[in-house]
């Protein structure tokens, strides 16, 4: 039985050594992630980590692949409780097609029924056309769901 999976492609009117430099660098994350900053020392095995900017939580794990500029993957742990303990997979593969980079992106390895699947269903589109964005144009997306969440959390 197959254990469901995330599949996601772009193109980005880049190099693959720019895009891979954004998917690598604590300090273009901030942008793309939306205050957020991805940090490894990208050696496979070392821990990577994602502390996310409006919560007290973060996602870790460990680098799996480091192939610049072709392929990049890390595990992928939410501490919030959601994934049950149980860390999923991501993995970006980037490819030269003239002068722009179809970057698919394949979060893989749920647990069946897993919550953390439908909440990377909606942020992963948001992520990458972001850091399409930022690569292309210097500018950033909009994150919906924040004024969601200081909507959520004036309420109460």
């Amino acid at each position: 039985m197959s254990r469901p999976e995330f599949v996601y492609t772009i193109y980005i009117a880049s190099t693959p050594e720019k895009v891979f430099a954004a998917l690598t660098d604590p300090e273009a994350s901030v942008h793309y992630w939306h205050g957020a900053a991805i940090v490894s020392d990208w050696t496979i095995g070392s821990p990577f980590r994602l502390k996310l900017a409006r919560q007290d939580k973060e996602i870790t794990g460990e680098v799996l692949e480091y192939d610049p500029p072709r392929r990049l993957a890390y595990s992928f742990l939410a501490h919030d409780g959601s994934d049950g303990g149980k860390a999923s997979r991501v993995t970006f593969d980037l490819e030269r097609q003239r002068d722009q980079v179809r970057l698919t992106m394949v979060h893989d390895r749920f647990e069946p029924g897993s919550p953390v699947l439908e909440k990377i269903s909606m942020g992963w589109p948001l992520i990458l056309s972001s850091l399409k964005s930022y690569v292309e144009c210097g500018k950033v997306l909009y994150a919906p769901w924040y004024d969601d969440a200081a909507t959520t959390e004036a309420a109460q």
